[in-house]
């Protein structure tokens, strides 16, 4: 006789409280290796961190495991594991995740040594606890609770794993290693765990990420800073041009003014904009995190709305002409702008470049030279609220979280997901258990051990719920 849903509830749950100790105890080790992807003098550390986890992914039970080398050998390694399910019908399911974590050091203002994992009051406070070697270790675990529940000894799913060690630093190789090894990451749903929840009492799934394009412009005027009082009023000025530029990037109401920005922007839908209101969002709260005082935003919308599915135009730097104390009364001779643009579901990187260099064509004057620059673009990824993998992931985590309702929310910024759905067709969704006080980035980063385990149930409960939800297509079967 199959078990009842409660009673698989209670089995995944069992396993994982008795294995409990060992896998914080691994998780620990792991956050010793100080995997600073960012610096040089950290590579060896990241290479040991990609050796570590690859050895741990085939002890819990991966059939292939190996180390991918990036950028020629280059840039930081990056570990791929697979475990076929052995079920002629089975979904493919690919995890992402990073090994590589942010720079930290105990002058930062840590309380304790970042790369000495410590536990207080059921938090472990370590650098990557929580990004990401955290939320990517809670998949082994996972996977075995799984197992045990299930009476397998191979996952439901075609289970595939790529853990990079460079996205700290930009993922400057992924899309390639991505695109090089598209044949063997093929998959039929990616999961990313790389991102968080709303709040510790409010288990939420991430449904997209913006996509980002930014740019540095260089405005040219005399060949040399000329005498204000001599030539000013009679040539153009490279600073005046810089700051009609700023003036003209949005209208009155905050939307982007570039002639053609918002084509084939997918809006968002009653339904959406219901689910995003029923969050219970501090504005004030959210205020005094962005430090600052007070909205401003494109007219129609709400705060968490600009910041998750509207294209943004942000002035990141502006210079040019005499910076220094007192007065120097010239015309520079040169300025510097540099734009960056979020990019929302629909938007095309390359046609908003288009659109930019256009928009910048008509606005800067005769006697002005000027060069543009584009960095490398991310693409937005956005997951439908009606796809059925959403819905399995939903209730994966409703199940681990005693049937709480399992709300939607966006991410503001931008990541390697998208390269992900680009190069392989696949849908992406994200499966995070972080919460805001964790700390990304800053010092005293933390994990919430109690939720860390949440993570490792939902895992447990998704691989077997894929099977009905996500029909493997024909190449994967």
């Amino acid at each position: 006789m199959s078990e009842t849903p409660d009673n698989v509830v209670q089995t995944v749950r069992t396993y994982i409280d008795q294995h409990r100790a060992d896998f914080l105890d691994e998780l620990a080790e792991w956050l010793r290796i100080p995997s600073v992807s960012a610096q040089p003098d950290h590579a060896e550390d990241v290479r040991r961190s990609a050796r570590w986890l690859a050895a741990k992914l085939s002890d819990t039970g991966f059939t292939t495991v190996e180390i991918w080398e990036t950028g020629d050998g280059a840039g930081a390694p990056a570990v791929f594991a697979e475990w076929p399910s052995g079920d002629a019908d089975a979904p493919t399911v690919l995890v992402y995740g990073h090994h590589d974590v942010q720079p930290a050091a105990r002058e930062d203002g840590w309380h304790t040594d970042p790369f000495e994992p410590h536990v207080v009051d059921g938090r472990m406070y370590a650098r990557g606890a929580a990004d990401d070697k955290g939320q990517v270790f809670f998949h082994t675990l996972g996977v075995r609770a799984h197992l045990a529940a299930t009476g397998r000894t191979a996952p439901a799913v075609n289970l595939k794993l790529i853990v990079e060690g460079e996205e700290e630093s930009g993922s400057p190789h992924f899309r390639d290693l991505v695109e090089a090894h598209a044949a063997r990451l093929a998959a039929d749903v990616v999961i990313v765990s790389d991102t968080g929840m709303w709040s510790e009492d409010t288990p939420t799934v991430c449904t997209g990420m913006r996509g980002v394009a930014d740019c540095e412009i260089e405005l040219y005027g005399p060949d040399q800073d000329i005498h204000s009082g001599s030539f000013g009023g009679a040539v153009p000025n490279p600073a005046t041009v810089a700051g009609r530029i700023v003036a003209a990037l949005h209208d009155e109401d905050e939307r982007v003014a570039v002639p053609g920005f918002y084509d084939g922007v997918t809006e968002l839908s009653a339904a959406e904009r219901a689910l995003i209101a029923e969050l219970p969002f501090d504005e004030a709260a959210w205020l005094n995190t962005a430090k600052s005082h007070g909205t401003l935003g494109e007219t129609g919308f709400s705060t968490l709305e600009r910041v998750w599915a509207r294209p943004t135009a942000e002035v990141n730097g502006i210079g040019g002409g005499y910076q220094g104390p007192g007065g120097k009364t010239v015309v520079p001779a040169s300025a510097q702008l540099k734009l960056s643009f979020r990019l929302v579901a629909g938007q095309d990187p390359a046609k908003i470049e288009l659109a930019v260099r256009d928009w910048l064509d008509g606005l800067v004057p005769a006697g002005i030279r000027y060069d543009i620059v584009f960095g490398a673009p991310t693409r937005p990824c956005l997951t439908p609220l009606d796809h059925p993998a959403l819905r399995a992931v939903a209730g994966a985590m409703s199940r681990a979280f005693d049937g709480a309702t399992v709300r939607f929310t966006r991410e503001g910024g931008s990541g390697p997901a998208a390269d992900l759905q680009d190069v392989l067709g696949a849908p992406v969704l994200f499966l995070g258990i972080s919460v805001p006080s964790d700390g990304w980035h800053a010092p005293n980063e933390k994990v919430e051990l109690d939720l860390l385990m949440k993570g490792v149930e939902t895992t447990a409960h998704l691989w077997g719920d894929l099977p009905a939800a996500v029909p493997a297509a024909a190449p994967q079967r």
